[in-house]
């Protein structure tokens, strides 16, 4: 008998990574409804690139790869939608107007309760640029990103291809 396991006929790695996107649209949905309650806010992490993502080409220049958004305190219009989201944001003063579709997220963290997804994206391995912080208008929370290998509720996914 052979140790190698079979390649699945099941894309389980895709149907995970959806249902767990999905999870960050509840979230939102919940946020629309009823607002942020208590400490909670939002660290989103994005590929800048990804197909039908729209920000404003100022930010997409800033950000070649990836960006990190916050939603705190300042952040208005926020729509929730089966395949993404937009939302509007203020950048050094600047109000900008975002949609993010689920499938260009990289990463939902929930600091306040060491919350977080992590997703991997086809990128052929090379892993995502380093890249500033989005610096959109807010408290200067953005130090209290919190770490996963401190045994906080951080799921990664990660499925290999063979």
């Amino acid at each position: 008998m052979s140790d190698e396991q079979p390649d699945s006929l099941i894309p389980y790695d895709e149907i995970v990574q959806e249902a767990l996107r999905a999870v960050v649209g509840r979230v939102l949905g919940q946020v629309v409804a009823h607002g942020l309650p208590g400490e909670h806010h939002f660290y989103i992490t994005f590929k800048t690139h990804a197909p039908g993502v729209d920000i404003p080409a100022a930010l997409t220049a800033r950000f070649p790869d990836e960006m990190t958004i916050v939603l705190q305190n300042k952040y208005w219009d926020l729509v929730v939608e089966d395949d993404g989201f937009s939302v509007g944001l203020s950048f050094n003063h600047v109000p900008s107007h975002l949609h993010i579709p689920y499938a260009a997220i990289t990463a939902f963290v929930d600091p306040a309760v060491d919350f977080g997804l992590q997703f991997q994206v086809g990128d052929g391995g090379a892993g995502p640029e380093p890249h500033e912080d989005a610096e959109n208008d807010h408290p200067a929370a953005s130090d209290r990103i919190i770490e996963s290998d401190d045994g906080s509720n951080v799921v990664t996914v990660d499925f290999g291809k063979k």
